[in-house]
This record gives structure tokens, sequence and C-alpha cells, in this order.
């Protein structure tokens, strides 16, 4: 049955403008983002379909192009769509601790550091550079490793947070085996950085560790 002769109560687009966006379904979701179904399915139907094939919404959300413009119903013009949503949802997290005191809004902190790391397969360290109320200066990409390492110098550290005139860091990479927890090596280094920063007036505020959907803060288990 197509959407439009569906209750009127019942359809995606009518129900979230009624009861809000946070009260529908991920396939309800992605259907008004799809907007158009194919000729067996409708878009409903296509985005269960969807949801069922990449197991899930984060595997759909990560696809390269060459395996989301396999799927029947999207596309390069839909790739691009979805490729703009989720820069905008990275960009709107990014202003907001801009505007926000980073310090006393981990959550954002951490959806941000998610947005950031969604894609990534292999290990990456991130530093975000706050000023002096704890507000997002610049985030910056410092190393990239292999599926499960990352060198990271404590001396472009260092560099990086003088050169962006930092008060205070945090530092943030990610798990790509989806294990939140740090490892005996992510601790020491912690502490190196830390040590390195203290001696030019910096301070670290937190090491979050992104694994998947999950994160690990170093501030809130106690080991800073």
């Amino acid at each position: 049955m197509k959407i439009m002769e569906w209750p009127q109560g019942e359809r995606p687009r009518e129900r979230l403008m009624t009861q809000g966006a946070d009260n529908l379904s991920d396939a309800e979701l992605l259907a008004i983002f799809l907007r158009t179904g194919t000729k067996k399915l409708n878009v409903v139907d296509l985005a269960r379909y969807l949801l069922h094939d990449f197991q899930g919404l984060k595997p759909l959300l990560e696809a390269d192009f060459q395996t989301f413009n396999s799927y029947p119903g999207l596309g390069s013009a839909k790739f691009c769509q979805l490729q703009a949503c989720l820069e905008l949802s990275k960009r709107y997290l990014q202003q907001s601790l801009e505007l926000e005191q980073a310090f006393t809004n981990p959550k954002t902190v951490k959806d941000y550091l998610k947005c950031l790391m969604a894609q990534h397969k292999r290990e990456h360290f991130y530093l975000l550079l706050l000023n002096s109320q704890h507000q997002l200066i610049h985030s910056e990409l410092l190393f990239q490793g292999t599926i499960n390492s990352s060198e990271v110098h404590p001396r472009v550290v260092v560099e990086t947070a003088l050169k962006y005139q930092a008060a205070a860091v945090i530092f943030s990479h990610n798990h790509p085996s989806g294990n939140p927890n740090p490892s005996d090596a992510d601790i020491n280094l912690t502490k190196q950085l830390k040590k390195a920063l203290n001696l030019v007036d910096i301070r670290t505020l937190d090491h979050i560790i992104v694994a998947q959907s999950k994160t690990y803060s170093f501030a809130e288990h106690g080991l800073l």
C-alpha cells in the first residue's frame, strides 16, 4: 500500500509534525529522508528492508558510495544528501561546543567525537583545543595509524596546543575493535601528555575513547 493511502495519523511526516522526531522509529525517520520508495516497496518498507539488510542504522550511514549505490531506491543523489546531513550534524555539535562549556557538557563532547570518528576504520587521535572558558577553539586530527594503534608524539600535541593558544585540551581516539576500555598504553600515554602540557600551563580535562556507539571517559573514571 502506498504511503498516501495510509491513515494520515500513521504517515511518518505527519507523525513527526504532531508527535516529534524522537517518537519515530529508525525506519520512519529513514523513510522521511528517502522520500520515495520503489515500484515494489513503499518508502517505509524500503527503509525497513535497508535497515535489515545493513543490520542497523549505523552500518547504513557509514556505507561507502559503491555499497550504498548498489541498493534499489538509493543512488548518488541520496548518498550526497546523506553525507550532507551527517556533516551538518557534526557542525551543529561543533558550534554547540564553541558556545557552551565543554567541561560542563560531556554528552555534547561525546556526541561530537562520535560524529568525528563515525567512519574511521583505523585508529585516529584527535585533540580538542579549548579556551579559558572551556569552549571549543578548534579540533585537530593529529595522528592516524593501524586498525589497533596510532603513534602519538607529545611534542606535536604541545606544539598544536600552543599554536592555538589553548588553555585546556581534551584528547580522544577511537578503538575500531568496539571495546572502549583503555589499554595500559592508553593510560601511560595520557600521563605523558598531561605531564608535557602541565609544563606549559595547559590543563588536560579528559581523554575520551570512542568505540562505535560507546565511549570511555578518563575523567569520569578518575584516571586524570
